[in-house]
């Protein structure tokens, strides 16, 4: 367990509360990674840092990284980013699922209406980090970002989408049957060539599922307007990251928004979607459900379905129930949302 930085050391505590009380038998090992630490000994990763997780922990469950003390975030950079690339968490799984129609900002839209989920590509893009600034500070000044895409690493992830799409279901226990493949091939041409070739060639080896294809524009407008069409989306890191956020809008904001890094058969670790907040943090408003359905991802994942699915319907009771934080309609702090949802998972 990683809390990291502003409310990730708020609302990490309430998922493994909840973890514990589910009845997953886990045994946790907490680490002090973050800002905290970077700011008292200039440490980000111990040296083997990284190869000792895959090592010796079955998961990782990761609150947020940034803080405004660290000007620069190089501390949430090699943390974050180090745990994605270098420990090689290809797939970014993000479920986005509407557990009220009161969450949602469209009109008319209701739990069934909002029900999919986003795969992301993990470790290349434009997060590579490669690129430069070549005669920083004056007028002539160039800064180049390249878009890193390699034929491994678009093939396996849009392996991963088909092969999630076959073995998931949706929440009303509806198999999964569509993949949406969303890039900017109209003008990010080198690129988007690539993942169109890759893509084809593995739709073919998946007759039984419906494919389709969108521009990342046309997906955001067609998102909002209908997000009934949409049920498993494979896309870039960048772009992967940039939806996902308008998706979060369509479940209740990026409170409830979780999420996997994923290598299969490999540790993985686990985070919720919304950052480290810092107007927010220690102020006990900060919504901890996106980390407690993150929490329930990973024990899914390490094979406790009975108590992820605990946890997730104690989040949907707790939902209804209007016992939750401000930012979804409630009026409870984030602790003791958290321990309502503890006493519910007690319960079921």
């Amino acid at each position: 367990m990683i809390a990291g930085d502003g409310i990730g050391q708020e609302v990490i505590p309430q998922a493994l509360n909840v973890i514990r009380v589910s009845g997953a038998k886990l045994e946790f090992t907490e680490f002090d990674w973050g800002a905290d630490r970077f700011l008292r000994d200039r440490t980000t990763v111990p040296p083997d840092g990284f190869a000792m997780l895959g090592r010796d922990f079955d998961a990782v469950l990761a609150g947020a990284f940034g803080d405004p003390r660290a000007k620069t975030n190089i501390h949430a950079k090699e943390i974050l980013l180090g745990m994605r690339c270098k420990m090689d968490l290809y797939a970014n799984v993000r479920p986005v699922r509407l557990l009220d129609a009161t969450l949602c900002p469209l009109k008319g839209v209701e739990p069934k209406d909002v029900d999919f989920v986003v795969i992301r590509e993990n470790t290349e893009g434009v997060y590579t980090d490669a690129g430069g600034v070549f005669k920083q500070g004056t007028p002539d000044e160039i800064a180049t970002q390249e878009d890193i895409n390699t034929r491994k690493g678009v093939e396996r992830i849009i392996r991963y989408a088909f092969d999630y799409c076959e073995r998931h279901c949706k929440l009303d226990g509806a198999p999964r049957q569509r993949v949406l493949m969303c890039d900017k091939s109209n003008a990010m041409t080198h690129a988007g060539g690539l993942w169109q070739r890759v893509f084809k060639e593995i739709s073919g080896e998946h007759p039984q599922i419906e494919t389709r294809h969108m521009y990342v524009d046309a997906l955001c407008m067609q998102m909002v307007r209908d997000p009934r069409q949409f049920d498993v989306i494979v896309t870039n890191n960048m772009f992967g990251d940039i939806i996902t956020d308008l998706a979060a809008a369509l479940q209740g904001g990026l409170g409830m928004a979780a999420s996997g890094n994923i290598h299969p058969g490999k540790t993985s670790m686990f985070e919720p979607v919304h950052g480290s907040a810092p107007p927010i943090a220690g102020k006990n408003v900060a919504n901890p459900f996106g980390a407690i359905l993150t929490s329930a991802m990973m024990l899914a994942h390490l094979g406790f379905k009975p108590e992820a699915e605990k946890i997730e319907a104690a989040v949907l009771e707790a939902v209804k129930q209007r016992k939750t934080t401000q930012d979804i309609g409630g009026k409870l702090g984030t602790r003791e949302a958290g321990e309502y949802i503890a006493s519910l998972t007690c319960r079921t």
